[in-house]
């Protein structure tokens, strides 16, 4: 009677290390593209459309900015030139960290322009 305690014992055992190997890889399938983004892979460009770049105005071209809307916008201000830009002098797109996951224009402007110092 006891050998048939220790079978199911070994056996949920085995089932539990075998269903913790299979989550294991799944969860580490489901990172990587994660990993990919965060070790420089391209991210998907905002687009004018989102709703976030509505509520905040965002163009990918700084001289389209409606000025009667947004009359903080001051000439020759960019992405490129925002504290919150992430991108690489020279890059067209880089990321941004008032749109996480994506990146923006370098020639694009936003309401959340925080001129670097």
């Amino acid at each position: 009677m006891s050998s048939s305690k220790t079978e199911r014992r070994d056996r949920s055992r085995r089932s539990f290390i075998a269903l913790a190997g299979v989550t294991g890889a799944a969860v580490l399938v489901g990172i990587r593209p994660a990993l990919s983004f965060a070790q420089g892979g391209a991210q998907p460009h905002v687009a004018e459309s989102d709703p976030t770049a509505k509520a905040l105005g965002y163009v990918e071209d700084a001289s389209k900015v409606d000025k009667t809307k947004f009359p903080a916008f001051k000439p020759g201000a960019h992405c490129a030139t925002c504290n919150f830009y992430q991108g690489k002098a020279g890059d067209e797109y880089g990321p941004c960290q008032i749109f996480p996951g994506k990146s923006v224009a370098a020639k694009g402007w936003c309401a959340s322009h925080s001129p670097k110092a």
